[in-house]
């Protein structure tokens, strides 16, 4: 089965996210008491922002997850950690979907590789809530190198959070 990406439609996809968002387990994305206009509304924002981007991570037909891109030269984000030319800002969100079950390192692969094959994109910048003890085992087994951790201010109407960083590097492909 393949992965790929294609473009959130807040009018098509909102449903589906806000089941995704509002489950005990995506807690640390913030959005668990939205409803689903609210969700709609925040993928809608996200995708009028020239520095942003929201996609539906599917495996095969099966969507199992959402991915989210952010520039850290011109979001907020970056203002906290030492950017760096080439640096690509990226949230993401696993779906408790049997579908996805055993393709984990498979989409996280997938995801890496989808991110380094913009030839600009030198490093990825992953920044989980810091209580996300699954996510940082999950970058730091794919290689990420955490980095500082810091409060972020969440999107309009969206919580802040104490996030750690984490980096991965753009792999030499040279060896």
């Amino acid at each position: 089965m393949s992965c790929t990406l294609r473009p959130v439609d807040p009018d098509v996809d909102a449903e589906l996210i806000h089941g995704w968002v509002t489950a005990p387990r995506a807690v640390f994305w913030g959005m668990t008491d939205r409803s689903v206009e609210e969700v709609a509304w925040v993928y809608t924002y996200i995708g009028d922002q020239p520095n942003l981007a929201a996609y539906l991570l599917l495996l095969g037909d099966t969507p199992v997850g959402l991915a989210q891109t952010y520039d850290p030269a011109v979001d907020e984000i970056g203002r906290h950690y030492e950017r760096r030319p080439g640096d690509l800002g990226l949230h993401l969100l696993l779906a408790d979907d049997p579908a996805r079950a055993g393709h984990t390192d498979r989409i996280l692969e997938f995801l890496v590789d989808w991110a380094f094959a913009d030839s600009a994109v030198q490093r990825i910048v992953l920044e989980p809530d810091v209580r996300n003890a699954p996510s940082l085992a999950l970058f730091e087994r794919i290689g990420a190198t955490l980095g500082p951790r810091t409060t972020l201010t969440g999107l309009p109407g969206l919580p802040d959070k104490e996030a750690q960083f984490a980096f991965i590097a753009r792999p030499d492909r040279g060896r």
